[in-house]
């Protein structure tokens, strides 16, 4: 069993090592020098994190496994798989510990609340001559949206001319994952 690069104490070298023996003394063979010695491995901790994803109205709960020591923090993407669930890339939007905070250690962190970002809903207002329809378009959370831009839908073509961000404010471009809402105007 080959494994990764390991540096040998007897002669310096960082080349591949073959593992001798396994359990509470793992041995391995220097692949430059033949040396053999014992090598400490390293281990993880594993934290059990409940994480509840919402999309469109409706949330999932997820249990999965995550280093014990990994800092999260509220707007960190982070990949959710629980193997009972779809694999879902989400956004964090809450951390639970004692009390709500920004960002906590995952072993201490007794819930997440997060989004999902992968696909979303994408409110589109779209007006002329007075009149406004708002439809929902199911878009990739990557694809991006500029001012200007010619926009098919359900509601016909129409042109952006307005997007609002979920943080607040305006853009001139932004991912869908980050937009609330885009007004255009209908050619």
């Amino acid at each position: 069993m080959q494994d990764d690069q390991i540096i040998c104490p007897a002669c310096g070298e960082a080349s591949e090592h073959v593992t001798v023996k396994m359990g509470q003394q793992h041995l391995v063979r220097c692949g430059s020098c033949g040396t053999v010695f014992p090598l400490q491995l390293e281990r993880v901790k594993i934290a059990n994190l409940k994480v509840m994803v919402s999309r469109e109205g409706s949330t999932k709960v997820y249990i999965i496994e995550v280093p014990a020591a990994e800092v999260l923090y509220v707007g960190q993407e982070m990949l959710v798989d629980d193997k009972s669930h779809d694999l879902v890339l989400a956004q964090i939007t809450s951390l639970e510990t004692d009390r709500r905070v920004e960002k906590a250690q995952a072993q201490s962190v007794k819930a997440a609340w997060a989004r999902a970002v992968d696909d979303v809903a994408l409110k589109v207002s779209v007006f002329k001559d007075g009149k406004t329809r708002s439809i929902k378009l199911a878009v990739s959370g990557e694809e991006s949206y500029s001012l200007g831009q010619i926009l098919d839908s359900e509601a016909g073509r129409c042109r952006v001319e307005k997007i609002k961000l979920r943080q607040g404010g305006f853009a001139d471009e932004a991912k869908a994952s980050e937009i609330t809402r885009i007004w255009g105007k209908r050619l």
